[in-house]
């Protein structure tokens, strides 16, 4: 597999893993909406894409000929560190990451449809290739999505990746609204707190 992670990356999961080491020291306490710690945060996001990853690989296997396969992921605490990337551009969740990397070296289309306004369209593009995601497309709401309930808004997009002919084999997002209405094969949810991660 290529490896397209900067070298910023390299040395921000360095960090990430001392930060883990020093945690094995001290038993760790769970996790409450009042206090969302960065590797609690990990953990609980890599216990669910260790779920991901299996059944994605099968499906990939099983695909039909010609079928084109896709991935649908929020961006914000899920395809990048929202809350706890507080630079320019923002860290990939690691977890998150790893899962695309395979799948798109698996000849599997990674789409993003986020709750972001399109005045931040190019920043976010650039941001997630700037990681390593491979964006075969960016949904970002228009003026007039703003006034639409998101849910209604992230299952019409996932509508529109299926007319091009897409099979969404899974979709991964930190909210019910990323993941309510149906379009996708399979849902994983990634920690939210009772909605302290936006």
């Amino acid at each position: 597999m290529t490896n397209r992670r900067p070298l910023v990356r390299r040395m921000a999961v360095t960090a990430v893993s001392t930060a883990a080491l020093v945690s094995l020291a001290a038993p760790a306490e769970a996790a409450t909406t009042e206090d969302v710690d960065y590797t609690t945060w990990q953990r609980d996001c890599q216990a669910v894409m260790d779920q991901a990853l299996p059944y994605l690989k099968q499906r990939i296997a099983a695909a039909k000929p010609g079928e084109k396969q896709a991935i649908v992921l929020d961006i914000d605490n899920t395809s990048l560190e929202t809350d706890f990337g507080f630079s320019y551009p923002q860290p990939a969740n690691e977890p998150v990451l790893d899962v695309a990397e395979y799948v798109q070296d698996h000849g599997v289309a990674l789409f993003f449809v986020t709750a972001r306004p399109g005045i931040v369209y190019s920043f976010t593009d650039h941001n997630l290739e700037h990681v390593g995601y491979d964006v075969s497309g960016l949904y970002v709401r228009s003026f007039v999505d703003l006034f639409k309930d998101v849910a209604a808004y992230k299952t019409a997009k996932r509508v529109d990746i299926e007319n091009k002919g897409y099979t969404i084999i899974a979709n991964i997002g930190n909210s019910p609204t990323d993941l309510s209405g149906g379009h996708a094969e399979k849902t994983y949810k990634l920690p939210d707190y009772d909605g302290q991660l936006s």
